[in-house]
């Protein structure tokens, strides 16, 4: 008979109940023992959603104050030494390493493999000494055998640990002295009554080189060797190659998770090369996105599987962890109820596991009987009128490559762009957003709820965004923004004045530490109605005679940040996206605007993982980027910013947006992301973040002027903008105001200093 599991839950809590405590103790009001029993109630309750719906293998260890991998570098310590090192214990060490504090930075952030989410990349540091310390999991798995459920510890593994590291050229070399780390942990992991457990390996998935790949074999043929108990390997996002599966063939694992959601035609080759008698656990259900299942599809392979190997090796599963997605669609009372009925969040899901289990063992007029109700809401799905527009439709048809590209040159653009603006040297900016206030957020409470008039709302944003304007002015910064009071969230804010989206009350997922986003739903053809920038960007733009940015939201960034259609190609659904912008760009461009800010954000988190299909992609996003941008003038002034990304294997693509200026996130890494432009002849400008404004902390203009100084040995000073590395609005006003004047502070010293010569 097969059986179901989950290789992962949120941990936010449905109603943000993890965000709440985590700030509250971070601001000092409530101590470490609140916050861990807030942390135990949401663990408990994530083990009743499994059981009370009758899946039989939970998750345990997967839950984490900030982030799973930074767990993950300390279970087995490897810890920095300004966090502390082997021997940091305890909440407050914890948390130096995520937030960092005065004179020690934190651990960077990038994105978990193409996901939203951002992990801590933990640091290799000489000398340090790998060791077990797993008190986490195994506190957590004690809770889970109180409450009479059958679970298993996950973990992330040693080889996809260590390749996600960094400070070590070869990271390799230190793997096989941390299996044996591993192995202890299996022991007490055995020790402790778990029957099996979850090692999960998702770098498998992105072609790996015969070096690595041999390592990982050595590695897990000394970790499997007289196990002690059941080990699953899991992987997922992408799918297992012929050279990576030929190994895990050999190992003597109990149970392989694949991930047949992102890559259904991997299942052949998976099944062929599956070892001797362990399972298959087969991921059908879509950890990563919001739409009810194809049961049926769901079933197809679920059926091979069962002719292949049995039911009794075989184990239903949602293709990633369920860490992606929202708690539950059915409190989504305000979407109505064709909408919601297209809809799985966590919980349904988890009710989708049970039922396309005992499919698999229904006769077919059961099983008719028992997705007689799925059936018909996929097929209401597909031939509803709400997700077809023809004159959506009838426009991308019509566009010609002509249209993708601006008609002059950038050398030409950036003189034309010069003239205009007369900014100085190291032209200092922000990237859109400043902080979103207490009063702020409570006025957006008290209009949505009614309590404040459309009226009283818009002078109440007006005023905000007047003091941004004036702070601004008297920091001295050259380019202004409005602040983006208005905004929510940067692309739900685009998505509620866009047809073909909807937006849910409960729809939040973690993105890093108590950050949380509530992706909007995208669930038909896209376009624009109406105007959705310029009366607020005019408005800012009387008060001040300093440039003020239009500030947008790219289609390939808003393609990503949503829950997006299914059942088309998603090129399509971001050219219908991109089409939207282009219509917002021309009318900020016809009210005056000088410079326009599309921020792309999350253009290289959608790369494809594996490099064969990377250029696909890519060539479709850049496509939709420069469709917003083409009917901009010479003289308009075109910026966009990408968040937290490796950029050497893209830098070409990048040129290719042909934006004048880019901003990056480049602090936290010391300019690394810099060391590119070394050997490539960048057209245009780059504003590299000269402070993380992930953390409290705030730099000192020394700091500040020292990764000024450091981007001018890359790159020429007629290049370099100043600015944070990312928007404003999750930092409060008197550190964003310190951290910013000496931002100003560290420019203008720059500006006096002697230019460095590019190495």
């Amino acid at each position: 008979m097969a059986r179901t599991a989950v290789l992962g839950l949120p941990r936010i809590g449905a109603d943000r109940e993890l965000k709440t405590a985590l700030e509250a103790h971070w601001a000092g009001t409530i101590t470490s023992d609140e916050l861990q029993e807030v942390a135990r109630s949401l663990r408990a309750a994530n083990l009743q959603r499994v059981a009370g719906a009758g899946v039989d293998v939970a998750p345990v260890g997967d839950f984490a104050f900030y982030d799973l991998m930074l767990d993950t570098a300390e279970l087995v310590g490897l810890v920095a030494e300004r966090h502390g090192g082997a021997e940091a214990s305890g909440l407050p060490a914890h948390f130096l390493a995520c937030r960092g504090a005065a004179g020690i930075t934190p651990l960077e952030m990038t994105k978990w493999f193409d996901t939203n989410y951002h992990f801590l990349v933990p640091e290799l540091e000489d000398g340090q000494q790998p060791r077990l310390r797993a008190d986490k999991w195994l506190s957590h798995l004690r809770e889970a055998q109180a409450a009479g459920v059958t679970a298993r510890p996950a973990v992330i593994g040693p080889l996809t640990l260590l390749l996600l590291s960094k400070g070590d050229d070869a990271p390799l070399n230190r793997l096989a002295e941390l299996v044996e780390v591993y192995r202890d942990l299996l022991a007490a992991f055995a020790d402790a009554g778990a029957p099996e457990v979850q090692i999960d390996e998702p770098i498998l998935v992105t072609g790996l080189s015969d070096d690595v790949l041999r390592a990982f074999s050595r590695a897990y043929a000394r970790l499997l060797d007289g196990k002690p108990l059941e080990v699953t390997l899991a992987t997922y996002f992408d799918r297992l190659d012929e050279s990576t599966l030929a190994v895990i063939g050999s190992l003597p694992i109990d149970e392989l998770h694949v991930d047949l959601v992102r890559a259904p035609g991997q299942l052949g080759p998976v099944l062929a090369a599956l070892p001797s008698n362990a399972r298959l656990s087969a991921g059908v259900i879509d950890g990563r996105n919001v739409w009810a299942t194809d049961l049926d599809a769901a079933l197809d392979k679920l059926d091979k599987i069962v002719r292949a190997i049995g039911a009794d090796r075989l184990t239903i599963a949602p293709s990633c962890s369920l860490l992606h997605v929202p708690y539950s669609a059915a409190r989504e009372q305000g979407l109505d109820d064709e909408l919601r009925s297209w809809l799985a969040f966590g919980e349904e899901k988890l009710a989708e596991l049970t039922l396309l289990a005992r499919a698999i063992e229904a006769t077919p007029a059961q099983r008719d009987e028992l997705l007689v109700e799925a059936r018909t809401r996929a097929s209401e799905r597909r031939t509803s009128p709400r997700t077809n527009d023809i004159a959506v439709r009838g426009r991308v048809g019509r566009l010609q490559l002509t249209d993708y590209d601006r008609t002059t040159p950038i050398e030409a653009r950036l003189r034309e762009q010069a003239e205009r603006l007369q900014l100085p040297p190291l032209p200092t900016t922000t990237i859109g957003s400043f902080p979103q206030t207490g009063d702020i957020r409570s006025a957006r409470r008290e209009h949505r709820a009614g309590t404040l008039s459309d009226e009283g709302y818009e002078q109440f944003l007006r005023g905000e965004i007047a003091h941004v304007v004036r702070e601004q002015e008297d920091l001295g910064l050259d380019v202004l923004v409005h602040g983006e009071p208005e905004r929510n969230d940067m692309v739900e804010y685009f998505g509620e004045q866009l047809d073909g989206f909807a937006f849910s009350q409960w729809g939040w997922v973690q993105s890093y530490g108590s950050r949380c986003v509530k992706p909007p739903i995208l669930f038909g053809d896209v376009s624009r109605p109406a105007a959705m920038t310029v009366a607020w960007w005019q408005y800012a733009q009387s008060l001040t005679a300093k440039p003020m940015k239009g500030m947008l939201t790219g289609p390939v960034t808003i393609l990503q940040w949503s829950f997006v259609r299914d059942d088309q190609p998603r090129r399509e659904t971001c050219t219908q996206i991109a089409l939207a912008i282009q219509d917002e760009v021309v009318d900020l461009e016809r009210a005056g605007a000088a410079i326009i800010q599309i921020d792309e954000a999350a253009l290289r988190e959608g790369l494809p993982l594996r490099a064969e299909d990377q250029d696909a992609y890519v060539a479709w996003a850049i496509d939709c980027f420069r469709l917003t941008a083409a009917p901009a003038r010479p003289e308009t002034q075109v910026h966009t910013h990408m968040c937290y990304s490796e950029f050497a294997e893209m830098i070409e693509h990048i040129a290719r947006l042909d934006a004048d200026v880019i901003s990056l996130e480049a602090s936290r890494s010391g300019m690394e992301l810099l060391e590119v432009f070394r050997d490539f002849d960048y057209p245009g400008q780059i504003g590299p973040g000269v402070y993380d404004i992930h953390s409290p902390r705030v730099p000192t203009t020394d700091e500040v002027e020292s990764l000024l100084a450091l981007a001018e040995t890359r790159l020429d000073r007629d290049q370099l903008w100043s600015n944070p590395d990312c928007g404003l609005k999750t930092r409060g006003w008197p550190e964003t105001r310190e951290a910013l004047r000496h931002l100003v502070e560290a420019t203008a010293r720059r500006r006096q200093a002697k230019v460095a010569i590019p190495a």
